[in-house]
């Protein structure tokens, strides 16, 4: 009897302190870039991410992003079709991306730093991004900006390589409002 009671009070005990679920109709996938110079400004409208992040205990925090590259959505329909074409995300052979992190540290004031592995189009890269995690009630909002060079991933092929026309820097803009059990 006794061993039975044990086993879900250890259960309970080894679950991660700050596993929350992720709102995504509060949360965004967002990115800006500069055509010819002017900003642009887009977004993923599906994404999916599994979170489990204590602003206590950062070091064990993990994160697990896929998104949906056919979801861009650009200015103008024709743009969106456009991005989803093969020189761009080539939505239809590379239908996600994904990041998972692979650590994340305290840098103070409620600034933290994630690194992990970004994979888009096939490619897979080591990347970084500062981020903030402000507390309120039950959630916690997640806001940084991740820094994405687009040819390094080979978004934007042929004639779209030409940084003159669409700059390599790409800043990805992520939200996430997390909701703690």
């Amino acid at each position: 009897m006794k061993k039975a009671l044990l086993l879900p009070l250890a259960a309970l005990l080894a679950a991660p302190a700050f596993a929350q679920q992720v709102d995504l109709t509060k949360s965004q996938l967002a990115f800006t870039l500069k055509q010819m110079g002017v900003p642009m400004s887009g977004s993923f409208k599906k994404f999916a991410a599994n979170v489990d992040f204590n602003p206590a205990q950062p070091e064990t925090g993990k994160a697990d992003i896929s998104i949906d590259t056919g979801s861009i959505a650009l200015p103008t329909g024709e743009a969106s079709a456009e991005a989803r074409k093969k020189e761009w995300f080539n939505a239809a052979q590379f239908p996600q991306a994904r990041f998972v992190s692979t650590s994340i540290k305290a840098l103070g004031n409620n600034r933290y730093q994630v690194a992990g592995k970004l994979t888009l189009k096939g490619v897979s890269r080591d990347v970084s991004a500062p981020f903030t995690a402000t507390a309120q009630g039950k959630t916690l909002t997640v806001d940084g900006t991740l820094p994405i060079s687009r040819l390094a991933f080979k978004i934007g092929e042929g004639s779209w390589s030409d940084t003159g026309t669409v700059a390599d820097n790409v800043d990805l803009k992520f939200r996430l409002v997390l909701v703690n059990p």
